[in-house]
This record gives C-alpha cells, structure tokens and sequence, in this order.
C-alpha cells in the first residue's frame, strides 16, 4: 500500500470520527434544550442538587421521562373532584387553628389525588414525585414543600411564627399543583420535539388560572405572626 493511500485513509477515518464527534454533541445540545423546555424550573433544580453538572442532571431527567412520560391519567369524576375540593378547603380553613393538622392533611390530599388520576400511589412518595415531575413540572416542588413540612412538623418544627409561616407558604405552594392535578391541567409535551404545550395554563377569558385561597391563608392571619 502506498504512502499516498495510507495518508488518505487516516485522513478519511479522522473525517468520519470528527463527523460522529459533531453529530453526537449536536444530538446532546438539542437533547439538553428540549429537557430545559420540557421542565422548565424543574431543569434548574435538578441541574443545583446535582452542582451544576447538567450532563447528569439530564441523564435523571432523561430517566424520568423514559420511565413516566406514556404515563396514561384518568380525568376525575365530578362528584371526586367536589370532594376533594372540600377537603382542601377545610384543611386551609383549619390552619389558623392548627397549622401542623392542617399541612398533614394537605400533603395526604396531595398523595391521594395524585394516585386517584392514575400516578404511583403515595406510599412510594419519591417515584409519585417523579412521575408528577414529568408531567407537572413548573408545581409539582410545592408538594416536595408541604411534604418536607408536614415532617418537619410532625416532629415539633412549628412552635414559632417564622416556622409557622413556612408552614402557610408550603400551603399556598402545593394548591397550584393540586389545582392542576383535580382540573386536569398540566404539563403535555409534543413527543417529538419536547416543546410545551400549556393546554389548560388559562381561563375561559384567555387569563391565567388564579387559586381561590381563604382568608385563613393570608399572612396577617397566620398563627403566631
């Protein structure tokens, strides 16, 4: 064989693997781009808890999608949906009251309307967040919050007003996710290309959806404060 040849194929080869090199960061970039559309703040609090290293922060996104993005749900009946209201709004009405029943409550509400759409059931709270992840990406902290502060509560966590605030913040917080979760509205992807679609994010009128949050919840009314 030829020096001429020999140099023509490194030359070659050297080409074909310059080409895969590109090929395969442009398929991580576009894959980077869409899972920060798809997950919105989601994206950025996986990106922190990992310090900054997207590339896993992306491969746990990644994770998440392949395990729950076909998740099928079901939409609530009327009458579940009324019930489940109801029980919210006593578990908001009761906070003045007693802030760390009312936060407990919530957070069992949370897991059961979750697993009542078809998510994995509360008892496995970790992959039920992960699932809602997926699916409700920019409310589903708020039950991560009022979860983490039913338990800080059960231990004895809110015996002072700053502690007694993160209780009705977390409150506050998690009602989106349960608004989205009992009126079937939530995050949906087209599954090409992980754009957002924010089918169900507004109103009638074309404004964006508001909780209705009583009185009880305003922070002059919080206990302690």
């Amino acid at each position: 064989m030829s020096k001429g040849v020999i140099i023509a194929l490194i030359v070659v080869v050297a080409a074909v693997v310059l080409i895969a090199a590109f090929l395969a960061k442009s398929r991580n970039a576009n894959g980077g781009r869409n899972l920060r559309r798809r997950f919105g703040p989601e994206y950025e609090r996986t990106v922190a808890r990992h310090d900054g290293d997207t590339g896993a922060a992306e491969r746990e996104l990644s994770a998440r999608v392949e395990r729950h993005g076909q998740l099928s749900t079901r939409p609530l009946e009327p009458a579940e949906r009324q019930q489940y209201e109801t029980r919210w709004a006593a578990a908001q009405e009761r906070f003045v009251e007693s802030p760390r029943e009312s936060v407990a409550e919530a957070d069992r509400l949370l897991a059961e309307v979750a697993a009542g759409r078809g998510f994995p059931g509360g008892n496995d709270y970790d992959e039920q967040v992960s699932a809602l992840s997926v699916h409700h990406p920019h409310h589903v902290n708020g039950y991560r919050r009022i979860h983490r502060a039913a338990l800080a509560a059960a231990g004895g966590a809110a015996d002072s007003s700053s502690a007694t605030e993160e209780l009705r913040e977390a409150l506050v917080e998690a009602r989106a996710l349960f608004d989205e979760l009992i009126h079937d509205r939530g995050h949906r992807t087209n599954a090409t290309t992980g754009a957002r679609d924010t089918h169900g994010q507004h109103g009638n009128n074309g404004g964006t959806t508001r909780s209705h949050l009583p009185g009880a919840l305003t922070r002059n009314h919080a206990k302690g404060s």
